[in-house]
């Protein structure tokens, strides 16, 4: 989707398959992870749900994190988006959207996530996701406003998000 102007303009599919309308967020300012249940980086789901609480508590419903379940690095995310659920709610009351599963590299990655990755290369100028748990911050605007590695651990990125709230849309 060459055309789309900002992250709001696309609609991935949610846990059920049906489109989830990204329009519905337009003017908030969203994490948009892409998640795996058994990798290295997984325990990560503790530090977003917190920073999903905090932020809540501060901002309310002008944040959102959207979690993107992909089973491209290592097989990591093998289940069936039902059990990808249940997993996040069970191991880590996980209470922030978590979509159906995608690719996020390749010829069958989700059009979001390569509009993504065209806005905001990663290090060394690489635009493909290197790894489970990598990071964008997307503005009230619907710009990618940041982009971290998996080793960035979601409590790290307050003040970043933070500053979003103060820029103007």
């Amino acid at each position: 989707m060459a055309s789309a102007a900002s992250f709001f303009d696309f609609k991935p599919k949610d846990k059920r398959g049906q489109p989830y309308d990204l329009a519905q967020l337009n003017g908030k300012v969203v994490l948009v992870v892409n998640t795996a249940s058994k990798c290295g980086f997984t325990p990560q789901f503790a530090g977003l749900e917190k920073l999903y609480k905090d932020m809540k508590a501060a901002h309310g419903s002008d944040f959102e994190i959207i979690g993107f379940p992909c089973n491209q690095f290592g097989g990591q995310d093998p289940g069936s988006n039902d059990e990808i659920q249940e997993f996040c709610q069970l191991n880590y009351g996980v209470s922030f959207p978590v979509l159906g599963k995608i690719d996020v590299n390749g010829t069958g990655a989700d059009p979001a996530f390569e509009w993504l990755k065209n806005e905001k290369a990663g290090l060394m100028g690489l635009k493909r996701v290197k790894w489970n748990f990598e990071k964008f911050l997307v503005g009230k605007d619907g710009k990618v406003k940041g982009r971290w590695a998996s080793t960035k651990k979601p409590e790290d990125l307050k003040a970043e998000i933070e500053k979003e709230f103060g820029a103007k849309a």
